[in-house]
């Protein structure tokens, strides 16, 4: 294997890793600036349901996104910005009323935040 194979085939897994310690460490911030253990996790998980809607909506047309770059921001810097382990934790820690409330919200607010990504994707096209 030649150095500029092996480099192609590193290619995306370095633009991922990129991606992904990035968006681990816009979580921890977000962490650290919003205080209460539902709301830090509930916010990026809408925003990260946002920003993929767009990416998803946008690679349907003609894409406006590179395909590099949707490595770097779809599979690298939403998987680690957004979390759904923490998401079920955080369920599990609260009253089950406040879960059943968090878990309908978190998805119904997560749907949504995609319908106006394809809204904003598409609303861009005409």
């Amino acid at each position: 294997m030649t150095r500029r194979q092996l480099l192609s085939q590193l290619e995306p897994i370095l633009l991922i890793a990129i991606g992904g310690f990035a968006g681990a460490n816009l979580r921890h911030f977000v962490d650290l600036a919003v205080p209460g253990t539902l709301s830090g996790t509930f916010l990026v998980n809408v925003a990260g349901s946002f920003a993929l809607g767009v990416l998803v909506y946008d690679s349907l047309g003609e894409p406006a996104v590179a395909d590099n770059s949707r490595l770097v921001f779809g599979t690298g810097f939403l998987s680690s910005f957004t979390t759904y382990s923490t998401f079920v934790v955080d369920s599990l820690l609260v009253a089950p009323l406040t879960a059943l409330g968090y878990v309908g919200a978190s998805y119904l607010i997560g749907f949504l935040a995609v319908l106006a990504a394809r809204q904003v994707v598409n609303g861009g096209r005409r």
